[in-house]
């Protein structure tokens, strides 16, 4: 019989934070606490793939939290189907030695389709009219109803935008509790995002963010007694740190001026063409992957960009391979932020023709990562809230509606929080808090995560296998 095990995520969880929250450092004194390797980039999608595989994104493909799909000619940022992420999962090494063994995925990322015994993912119900109301999806179907009925629809404009707060992580970890009572499984993963929030929006050393940690850590207390109630180990882990960052770069827009980034027009509104632009990027917080569509323009794109202010580092193959970041998803060249900086998706010149989805919360239309969402449009927000009103009312109606209430270069400038660069200091580093003392290390690599779930849940042949394959793939990563 495996030992039950609950993973957390507490996304930007790190010991600065922990010094807020006694019930999780109570869990650390009973148990044990170590400093948690990431991977570049140090974002949700790539650090929970390694997390789960013991590899790096070489290997399992998750270059970021999106990407630029080369034989679509599109970019898509948060797809949500399990097949993008390769390598082998902790509970497909389990089932090598335990058949049998069940997982209860809640909330992780790429969870459509996985196979695992029940998933519970936001899923937003797009009517054919274009309104969006909020739900979640769950396998088996009927596990639908089963939360709703007694939690309420997943409060999805909590989970993300301006409404960003704590219901979501709430209804999260109720939901898993109530999975854990009804179901036992071996393995339930739980993502709980609320300090994602305040962070990005105030920075991590605001009165916010230490607010944030205190009522976060106030809800995560029923689901730690549910897990103790089993006899369960718990393991609380996180993806990355949030630093203090107020330094927009416009990546984009210096592409476009120097005449390698294309756009099209349609209805006096800009997009990007990918398809015939020489050189674009995908922002995603403090990494931007470059792809070049002329290997001959690489030199040239590279010198380009590293002179642009704001950019640290420019990879180009040996710098990808040194991280474990040279998979054919990624750019040809990828770029690392200073540390007080991140990169815009911005590619227009002129905010009178920048598309409409750029002033709304619109993750999957955005060819890059958006922070200003958080916020209501710091030039106006006592306009943007009262557009947000009047949405609402037209959404209570039943009628078509725009919530036209993201800033665009004054959101960017307003942000004070980012990741994705490798942590310079422990203290903003991610942590991993385990309820077993048995497991004590001063630190633990990202890609030696899975090796420790698998020992932890009694799993010895599949534990050695794993470990084997993060060690192989941690050489790699400490070439960095």
């Amino acid at each position: 019989m495996a030992n039950p095990l609950v993973v957390i995520d507490v996304v930007g969880l790190t010991p600065r934070l922990l010094a807020h929250m006694p019930r999780l450092r109570a869990l650390a004194d009973a148990g044990c606490q170590a400093e948690l390797g990431t991977v570049l980039p140090a974002v949700t999608c790539s650090a929970q793939a390694t997390f789960l595989t013991g590899a790096l994104p070489a290997e399992h493909g998750i270059v970021g939290n999106g990407w630029y799909f080369r034989d679509l000619g599109e970019v898509f940022l948060w797809r949500q189907h399990h097949a993008l992420m390769g390598g082998e999962k902790v509970w497909q090494a389990a089932r090598r030695e335990r058949p049998d063994y069940t997982v209860a995925n809640v909330c992780w990322w790429y969870a459509m389709g996985a196979d695992v015994n029940w998933t519970v993912t936001p899923r937003p119900i797009y009517y054919a009219d274009g309104r969006k109301e909020p739900d979640c999806y769950t396998d088996p179907p009927e596990l639908h109803d089963e939360l709703t009925g007694k939690l309420g629809g997943f409060p999805l404009f909590t989970y993300w935008g301006p409404g960003a707060g704590l219901p979501s992580s709430a209804w999260i970890c109720k939901a898993a509790q109530q999975i854990m009572a009804d179901h036992d499984p071996d393995l339930t993963l739980v993502y709980v995002p609320h300090l994602d929030y305040d962070l990005q929006r105030f920075g991590p050393s605001s009165p916010q963010a230490v607010a944030a940690a205190v009522e976060l850590d106030a809800v995560l207390g029923p689901l730690l007694d549910a897990a103790a109630a089993r006899n369960a180990t718990v393991v609380v882990l996180s993806e990355y740190g949030i630093t203090e960052a107020s330094r927009p770069v416009d990546v984009n827009r210096l592409l476009r001026s120097e005449g390698l980034l294309r756009v099209y027009t349609q209805d006096k509104m800009e997009y990007l063409d990918p398809w015939t632009s020489r050189a674009f990027a995908v922002a995603d917080h403090q990494i931007a992957h470059v792809y070049v569509r002329d290997p001959a323009d690489v030199p040239a794109v590279a010198k380009l960009c590293a002179g642009l202010p704001g950019v640290a580092e420019v990879l180009d193959e040996a710098g990808k391979a040194a991280h474990g970041l040279d998979h054919p998803r990624s750019g040809e060249l990828v770029l690392v932020a200073e540390p007080d900086a991140w990169f815009t998706y911005y590619y227009w010149l002129d905010d009178a023709v920048a598309p409409d989805f750029a002033r709304l919360v619109e993750i999957h239309r955005k060819p890059g990562y958006d922070p200003a969402e958080l916020l209501f449009d710091p030039a106006a927000p006592g306009a943007a809230k009262r557009r947000a009103g009047v949405a609402l009312a037209r959404k209570k109606l039943g009628m078509r509606y725009l919530m036209s209430v993201v800033g665009l270069d004054a959101g960017a400038r307003a942000v004070r929080g980012s990741h994705g660069r490798l942590p310079a200091d422990p203290a903003d580093a991610p942590v991993l808090l385990c309820s077993d003392a048995s497991v004590a290390r001063d630190r633990y690599a990202g890609t030696e995560v899975k090796g420790l779930l698998l020992g932890l849940a009694g799993l010895a042949g599949s534990a050695a296998a794993g470990a084997s394959g993060a060690r192989d793939a941690q050489v790699s990563g400490e070439r960095s």
